[in-house]
């Protein structure tokens, strides 16, 4: 939606996870991992996640984490500015 309204291009390759409820607050992601694997397998070179599963990175595979750009995001600002091209 952002990208419409400023009339910008979303970057290439890009997943986008994560829940932001009408308050603001960033809701928690279950499975982080998986989500990176499968974005791997599907052609996904950047994946943009919330910081608070950056922890549960940890058990990323070494292979899988050297095939897709982790990004992370704090807020909804931050994850919008993100995913447009410059």
């Amino acid at each position: 939606m952002c990208s419409s309204i400023l009339k910008k291009s979303l970057k290439g390759g890009l997943i986008l996870i994560g829940e932001i409820n009408l308050g603001g607050s960033i809701e928690t992601v279950t499975n982080p991992v998986n989500i990176a694997e499968l974005g791997v397998e599907k052609g996904a070179s950047v994946l943009l996640m919330p910081f608070t599963a950056r922890r549960q990175l940890y058990d990323l595979s070494d292979d899988m984490a050297t095939r897709i750009d982790i990004q992370f995001y704090q807020d909804a600002r931050g994850a919008s500015l993100n995913t447009i091209v410059e």
